[in-house]
């Protein structure tokens, strides 16, 4: 049987379908390896977490009004007490035996007023009464004087002096008309006493105010978290004694970057836990922004209420607090590795597409540290390049 000799068509087939080959092995073999991955359409939750401390809702410090010896301290650090409780006592003797004495100034007050009322009032009125008779009495005898002087009865001295009883009975008129005046309910004799009796008054309520600075009170419910002070002590206006932090809502402050200040807005939930107790946390919400940022550290002061506080949080203990700031179910998510500029204004990533890496510009949303959102420039199902280095235009093939 004869051997099969191929033509030379066949040969040449033959040929170009080896040269091809190789062509292709060698095209593939000058594509660089790469890392990818599958653009997915997952959840993605971003949050901001920050550093804060528990804010006391009011510290007050509480001192003496009055320079005084301390006779008594009533309560201690760690205490809780109730608005109005005593705090501190200082000794009263002194201030005691001022107030009973403008008492009494107070009340020789009041005595004069009664006295006035029944005595210098009623007596002025009688005078008056008096002296208006004494000198219609005088008038008809100064009158009856003249007739008989007129008549050849009586001598000129005679009339005379019925003028002076008349001009001396005109003048006890008039003192005892100035008299009843004073005394009237609103003469200057019942106002000077009404006066007095309000000196007195002023002094006595200013020495109780004083008397009662000796008992030094808690102006509010709340905890004392210091204490300076023991019996026998000599205090002094404007020197602390204690330290009261009141009770009120219970909030957190933190400080945070301004980077992240388009991101958090009120209302926004957080999740925060004390590092005394990590394991124990407890639910917060975003209800202040300051409107000013710290030039110094480039960031803006927080707070947060709780409202259903535990019961180990303490004022300036320290907390972490996690703020929720986005929450998407079907985002479209790609690692965060894959993501070139995302700091600056134009964001993009290197797509695998037909065996090249093609640039994509994006735009982006939510972000964590591991993942990005994807808002436009990609689908879900594209493959992103992970490896740095790689140019556009590149040729690449998937690890």
């Amino acid at each position: 049987m004869p051997a099969f000799r191929p033509s030379l068509p066949v040969i040449a087939v033959i040929a170009l379908g080896l040269a091809g080959a190789g062509a292709l092995a060698f095209t593939f073999t000058r594509a660089t390896a790469v890392d990818v991955a599958r653009v997915e359409s997952t959840r993605i939750t971003q949050s901001v977490v920050v550093s804060g401390r528990v804010l006391a809702p009011a510290k007050s410090d509480i001192g003496a009004a009055i320079t005084g010896r301390v006779q008594r301290v009533a309560a201690d650090e760690g205490d809780h007490v109730k608005a109005g409780a005593l705090l501190i006592e200082l000794e009263q003797p002194e201030l005691a035996a001022a107030l009973a004495q403008a008492r009494a100034a107070e009340a020789a007050a009041q005595t004069r007023i009664q006295q006035w009322r029944d005595m210098a009032a009623p007596n002025a009125g009688q005078l008056l009464a008096q002296a208006e008779a004494t000198y219609r009495v005088a008038e008809r005898d100064a009158t009856r004087q003249e007739q008989l002087f007129k008549q050849g009865f009586i001598g000129e001295a005679r009339v005379e002096e019925s003028r002076r009883a008349v001009v001396i009975a005109r003048s006890q008129l008039e003192s005892a008309r100035s008299t009843a005046s004073g005394n009237s309910p609103t003469g200057v004799e019942r106002r000077l006493l009404e006066d007095q009796l309000l000196q007195a008054r002023a002094v006595r309520e200013a020495a109780a105010a004083k008397l009662a600075q000796t008992r030094i009170v808690a102006p509010g419910d709340g905890t004392l978290l210091d204490r300076t002070v023991e019996p026998g002590d000599i205090v002094q206006p404007g020197k602390r004694l204690m330290i009261l932090a009141q009770d009120g809502p219970t909030r957190l402050t933190a400080l945070i970057d301004e980077k992240n200040l388009a991101l958090v807005k009120i209302g926004q939930v957080a999740i925060a836990a004390a590092d005394a107790f990590p394991g124990q946390r407890f639910p917060a919400t975003l209800d202040y922004l300051s409107p000013g940022v710290d030039v110094q550290r480039g960031t803006v002061e927080a707070k947060f209420g709780v409202a259903s506080p535990p019961p180990f949080l303490r004022a300036d203990m320290t907390v972490s607090i996690d703020v929720g700031v986005a929450d998407k179910a079907n985002a479209t998510v790609v690692p965060a590795g894959a993501v070139r500029d995302a700091g600056l204004p134009e964001p993009w990533v290197l797509v695998l597409r037909d065996g090249r890496a093609e640039r994509a510009a994006i735009r982006l949303g939510a972000r964590t540290p591991a993942r990005a959102e994807i808002v436009s420039g990609v689908t879900a199902g594209d493959e992103v390049i992970l490896t740095p280095g790689i140019e556009a235009g590149q040729r690449v093939r998937a690890r």
